[in-house]
């Protein structure tokens, strides 16, 4: 699975293909979430609290990237949460 960005111990990454909704993944050690790029709703796993407020602090900013890549199959690299 393409890895977007990596912040803080969380990797973001995006699989072109996957099943829709349009989503992405978010990995932190042993925890892995989905989050709608739509919406970001986590809409599957499970992130610590703190964790899932970076990923959607990021996403919120990268949402129409994201979605774009999505669309278009176009794997770029995002900057990471700073």
């Amino acid at each position: 699975m393409p890895e977007i960005t990596p912040f803080y111990g969380i990797i973001i990454k995006l699989f072109f293909g996957n099943h829709p909704p349009l989503h992405f993944h978010a990995v932190y050690g042993e925890n892995n979430a989905l989050f709608s790029i739509e919406t970001l709703e986590m809409i599957e796993g499970d992130l610590p609290p703190r964790a899932r407020e970076l990923v959607l602090e990021w996403a919120a900013e990268y949402k129409d990237e994201l979605a774009k890549m999505w669309r278009t199959q176009e794997l770029k690299k995002l900057p990471p949460l700073s």
